[in-house]
């Protein structure tokens, strides 16, 4: 019998990803905040999905909406070129 039963090989851990908006307490993502927003773009210029950027279901829909709204208002590109 091996000594490590039931343990996964090679030791890696995943670790928990942590929402940054939910820590820094942001209650609301203002569309002219584009320091913010381009944390949330790719150099391709999509919306990072929740999966990767680790933001909760709400923060992702304002993340979401505030980067389409500045979109909108010509503060960030839809597409590079």
């Amino acid at each position: 019998m091996s000594a490590n039963r039931g343990r996964k090989r090679g030791g890696f851990v995943r670790r928990r990803r942590v929402d940054r908006i939910l820590a820094e307490k942001i209650y609301y993502i203002d569309y002219k905040d584009v320091s913010l927003l381009r944390q949330y773009i790719p150099e391709r210029g999509k919306i990072l999905p929740r999966r990767i950027s680790g933001a909760s279901a709400v923060s992702q829909r304002m993340i979401s909406r505030a980067i389409k709204r500045a979109r909108n208002a010509a503060l960030l590109p839809y597409t590079t070129d």
